[in-house]
């Protein structure tokens, strides 16, 4: 039985199974860059893939698998190079609808400019990898070298496409100055990874990404039904006086694509260090509903913005602000991710600093969330993943820090991302786990006549709602402080909060039939 939205924001704050984040990389200098998948039907099944830090100034994919939901992981598997003077960079990963696990990433040499993209797959869940695979070649597109930041799907709709493993790529950011036009790349396999297509230019005439985007990174995912979809970047003054972003769609297998306009894009992030990328799912439980996440500063500051096609693309919606702290704060958030659950619940996380002493890039940082059910209409409020708040080190001005992964699976969270917390960069994962609260808070739902005032309060507050029979408050963290049972159910409580320390806090009332969780200050 699904809960309500109420019922599972109470679940990700508390019903945690896994308090404390847990470093996964162990790296002595730096790791960079994680990816997380989980086993369609294995919810258990995790496996992990990073960028290592081997020896200047070369990096390795490393990767690691847990079968019991991340309370364990195998030995740290270190992939070899395909030659002596590569380093790695950009692993992705994607499970096939036989629960072979797949992994793509860059073998490359940025001096001499060579290398290629790779595809590996392991048929033991992800703990010894397969021969390497050649995608893409550095010289394939001469002087363009399409071998950046290669994100893949797999099909695994059971239509006629099934298995197509697609990789999208871009020209790269390391390279030095390139000539135009800039194009984003696409190429796939039809034999489940044996080999692959010769690569195509993924924009096309009257959509052309243009002479100004030099990194078009494309985004991509596979709808349910077997469609693929892929959005990059593009000013062509000609074809649209504002930047924007397109949506390419292909029916056929990735043989031929139609194309729409997302987005136009008049308010972009203008840090230098911000990581600015940017994300198109598709629905598993509704094929043509579509959404695209991405960063903006459409009030001031850098946000978390989605928009939503329920046509396939042919329209989207106005944008929704994702993060709830408050507008125009003069506080930045980047490094998005997010993922739909089966079912079409949906989790967005990214890097926060709304309890940031200032308003830069290098200051502390937090990873937060929030969630938006299945025909829910708001997102949940949000929600800290990372166990504390984070000190800025110079470390994070540097390339290969600029992503992190979640995964939401069966109600519950499996998150990943890289942080300074022990003056190094290392892969923390953290795993949100609702299985010790579902069963008893499944009939809740949210209530909208439970009310706190004054709010703030100083020495106490009035709790106002229907048949009353517990109060539970939890700092911001998830612990929980004070718990106040009644015998006989009340409507009208007056709760005394002096001692507290003055802070937010989350508030748990539970009533006869129904509960909430909302949220009040001490001041």
């Amino acid at each position: 039985m699904k809960s309500r939205l109420s019922v599972i924001i109470y679940l990700i704050l508390f019903g945690t199974s896994f308090g404390q984040n847990q470093n996964i990389s162990m790296g002595n200098v730096f790791d960079g860059e994680p990816f997380l998948a989980i086993q369609p039907n294995n919810s258990q099944h995790i496996v992990v893939a990073w960028i290592g830090y081997v020896g200047a100034p070369k990096t390795a994919i490393k990767t690691r698998t847990s079968f019991d939901g991340g309370q364990t992981w195998s030995n740290i598997t270190a992939i070899t190079h395909m030659a002596t003077e590569y380093g790695s960079a950009d692993p992705s990963l994607s499970f096939d609808s036989n629960g072979n696990v797949f992994l793509s990433y860059i073998d490359y040499d940025k001096d001499t400019k060579t290398g290629a993209i790779y595809i590996r797959k392991s048929t033991d869940g992800g703990l010894s990898w397969g021969n390497a695979v050649h995608v893409i070649d550095a010289a394939d597109d001469p002087n363009h070298y399409p071998i950046d930041r290669p994100w893949m799907h797999i099909d695994r709709s059971g239509n006629s496409y099934d298995g197509n493993i697609y990789i999208t790529s871009m020209s790269p950011r390391n390279f030095g100055s390139l000539n135009p036009p800039f194009h984003p790349y696409i190429t796939r396999s039809e034999n489940n990874g044996g080999s692959f297509n010769t690569w195509q230019y993924l924009d096309d005439a009257n959509w052309l990404s243009g002479d100004y985007i030099q990194q078009a990174m494309p985004t991509n995912c596979v709808s349910a039904d077997g469609i693929l979809y892929a959005v990059y970047p593009s000013y062509v003054p000609a074809q649209n006086v504002y930047p924007q972003y397109i949506l390419a769609s292909s029916s056929d297998g990735g043989s031929s694509f139609s194309y729409h306009s997302l987005m136009t894009s008049t308010h972009n992030v203008n840090s230098d260090l911000a990581k600015k990328g940017y994300l198109i799912l598709s629905d598993p439980s509704q094929t043509q509903h579509l959404s695209f996440f991405y960063l903006a500063e459409d009030f001031g500051d850098i946000d978390v913005f989605m928009r939503e096609s329920f046509d396939a693309g042919l329209s989207w919606s106005q944008a929704v602000r994702i993060n709830d702290d408050p507008v125009g704060n003069d506080r930045m958030q980047d490094l998005l991710w997010a993922d739909y659950e089966d079912d079409g619940d949906l989790v967005v996380a990214w890097r926060d600093r709304r309890n940031a002493p200032d308003n830069t890039y290098e200051t502390s940082y937090e990873i937060w969330g929030s969630i938006k059910p299945k025909n829910a209409t708001n997102f949940s409020r949000n929600f800290r993943i990372s166990d504390r708040q984070i000190d800025y080190d110079p470390i994070l001005a540097n390339s290969g820090n600029d992503f992190m992964c979640i995964k939401m699976k069966n109600d519950s969270i499996y998150s990943v991302w890289g942080d300074t917390r022990n003056g190094k960069m290392n892969i923390w994962f953290q795993a949100l786990d609702n299985s010790n609260n579902a069963l008893s808070l499944a009939k809740n739902t949210e209530i909208s006549n439970f009310k706190i005032f004054p709010n703030p309060g100083s020495t106490s507050i009035n709790i106002k709602g229907k048949q009353i029979q517990q109060i539970e408050i939890f700092e911001m963290n998830g612990r929980k402080i004070m718990q106040q049972s009644y015998q006989k159910t009340s409507d009208n409580i007056v709760l005394d909060i002096e001692r507290l320390s003055l802070a937010p806090y989350y508030i748990l009332i539970k009533g006869k039939e129904k509960s909430v969780l909302k949220k009040f200050v001490k001041k």
